[in-house]
């Protein structure tokens, strides 16, 4: 099974993440949302761009009272480029993985450690803020289109870890996956990606996906470590502070 390009994984992100409007602008696409994140704010090319488009897209951003901020994907070196030349700097270089449901979904997580929950619970909510995921990103998985899901994981019989999951075409694609600090390196993020698999696999999804920043060592390890397979990369330029 061949897994899915890195263009039809950015696709995934947008339907799976969704930011709350979007604008076509000339050659771009411009995304409005406010505390959802980057994926859900950047600005994206859709057609080739020259340097007189740039501020076309810093406008629209700036009027929506966003700060310029745009998503570099595979195989756009020219608007790098040309962002870069205007004093861009490179922010959050980020890897995306895929592997087929079927290779992730084995060995269920122990008993008690992992539950399905929708609408998630205060509980969760609270552990996602602990790691910085604020209600502006719970509001983007309220309104993504179903299927979807939150995962409750717990570690000696207290709420423990959560994350979010959700299906576009045939990928399900994790997001906000996060452990509270006092339960981190007992292996609950391996049990929570694999029950994100098994409830891929219920839901119809051939392909289990999922993003992570390049400093994040731990979760490439992780990632790699079950047997996924890093697809492509993005990146985001944004102006210095």
């Amino acid at each position: 099974m061949s897994l899915p390009t890195v263009q039809k994984l950015y696709a995934v992100i947008d339907g799976t993440w969704p930011s709350s409007a979007k604008q076509a602008l000339g050659p771009w696409t411009i995304r409005i949302d406010s505390g959802g994140g980057n994926r859900v704010s950047a600005a994206t090319a859709e057609l080739p761009i020259t340097d007189a488009d740039i501020p076309v897209a810093e406008d629209a951003m700036r009027e929506a009272s966003q700060t310029p901020l745009f998503m570099i994907r595979e195989g756009e070196d020219d608007l790098d480029h040309h962002l870069e030349a205007r004093g861009y700097v490179i922010k959050d270089p980020t890897n995306l993985y895929a592997a087929p449901v079927a290779d992730i979904a084995i060995n269920r997580p122990p008993p008690v450690t992992s539950f399905e929950v929708w609408p998630p619970l205060a509980a969760q909510a609270e552990i996602w803020a602990q790691g910085g995921i604020g209600t502006g990103r719970l509001a983007v998985m309220d309104r993504a289109r179903e299927p979807k899901t939150t995962l409750l994981g717990r570690l000696n019989d207290r709420p423990a870890g959560t994350g979010y999951v959700g299906i576009a075409a045939d990928c399900a694609m994790i997001h906000a996956l996060e452990i509270s600090e006092g339960h981190r390196r007992q292996g609950l993020a391996r049990h929570l990606t694999r029950a994100a698999a098994f409830w891929a696999q219920d839901n119809g999804a051939d392909y289990l996906t999922l993003v992570t920043t390049q400093a994040n060592i731990g979760a490439n390890t992780l990632y790699s470590s079950l047997g996924m397979t890093l697809v492509g990369q993005y990146h985001y330029r944004t102006l210095p502070e």
